[in-house]
């Protein structure tokens, strides 16, 4: 048997030495670094900030991912429901709505608007994702049939986040709101690390709705319905699946889980804009595609990382770069594994 041996020219044998240099230079300063007490509460602070910025980003994954697993499509209404909720939770609570602002006063009084904000909010938020599911997909289906599998309803729902946008900008500004958040800033310590009391409730309401989500999908006749749709429409409607009646319910699920994120995020972070759901919409995407499409357990696993992920590299690299790692993560992971951590190969048909 030959032996060769492969033998590096002298150009490729300085860079290698100096990229050898160079990474143990970063390594052992990166050791240095992180022996640093100071240094380690920091990261330790910033990921359980992270963490909590990732419930909402869950909610909003796990949204995009009901809609794509069940009808194969990118919903852009999702960002526009979760803006609505969060400006309507603004509105009540600061007395900013159009109308009606006297009655809540009456009723709820000033310390107890915020109720009103949340039932106004799921509501309001649940009929327009009716009225969504009339115009993207009902209408849609009917009058061309198979063609609204991918770009019309797509193009639709891109029509409705304009309009909801531009209807926000005209009635409360294009400025940020900012409302005073009813639980005020309570927080409490374990060592040097602080939790805020409000994030820490919102984040495990967050993953108790996702959770409570997941085993209807696995328990209940509804959730054996929805998946079937999922799996294989047409042998659902054979077996005698209303799909008529299924598919407004997984609007109205989705719009609940982004009024229910909407309104945590008013309350945690207290300043929205017409344009928040696209800010937040993005990053859940990128947590659904890196957890995999179609599957709810890896929305809540990519909606955690990537919101930790994000406050990291706030802190590393400030915030106008906050998104080159995750974008760039994101690519690195399509690369070398395009179905997401636990997504199917069936990109778009969901396992729930």
């Amino acid at each position: 048997m030959e032996i060769t041996a492969t033998y590096l020219d002298t150009r490729d044998s300085r860079i290698l030495v100096i990229w050898l240099a160079c990474f143990s230079l970063v390594n052992s300063r990166f050791l240095f670094v992180w022996k640093n007490k100071r240094i380690q509460m920091l990261v330790i602070q910033q990921l359980v900030n992270g963490l909590m910025l990732g419930g909402v980003y869950v909610m909003v994954a796990v949204a995009f991912t009901l809609i794509i697993g069940m009808l194969n499509f990118l919903n852009f209404t999702i960002p526009a429901l979760f803006m609505f909720a969060a400006v309507l939770m603004y509105a009540t609570m600061m007395g900013q709505l159009p109308f009606g602002n006297d009655i809540i006063l009456s009723i709820f009084g000033m310390e107890y608007r915020w109720v009103a904000g949340v039932v106004i909010a799921l509501v309001v938020v649940a009929l327009v994702s009716l009225i969504i599911e009339r115009f993207t997909y009902r209408y849609m289906k009917a009058k061309y049939g198979d063609a609204t599998e991918h770009a019309l309803p797509l193009v639709s729902s891109l029509g409705f986040l304009i309009i909801f946008e531009h209807l926000v900008v005209s009635t409360w500004g294009s400025d940020p709101l900012t409302a005073a958040s009813p639980f005020g800033t309570g927080t409490f310590s374990i060592g040097t690390i602080i939790f805020s009391i409000p994030q820490i409730v919102s984040l495990f309401l967050s993953l108790i709705v996702v959770v409570m989500l997941s085993i209807m999908l696995k328990a209940t006749k509804l959730g054996r319905a929805l998946r079937s749709i999922a799996e294989k429409p047409d042998t659902a409607i054979l077996m005698g699946v209303e799909v008529g009646r299924i598919v407004p319910i997984v609007y109205v699920i989705t719009g609940l889980l982004c009024a229910i994120s909407g309104v945590l995020f008013t309350i945690n972070y207290s300043t929205v804009d017409a344009y928040v759901g696209d800010t937040v919409a993005t990053v859940a995407i990128a947590g659904m595609v890196l957890g995999g499409l179609g599957n709810v357990w890896g929305a809540i696993v990519g909606g955690l990382f990537i919101g930790m992920l994000e406050v990291m590299s706030i802190y590393i690299v400030g915030a106008d770069f906050a998104k080159v790692p995750i974008w760039g993560l994101l690519l690195l992971l399509l690369v070398f594994k395009p179905t997401g951590l636990f997504g199917h190969t069936l990109i778009g048909k969901g396992k729930f």
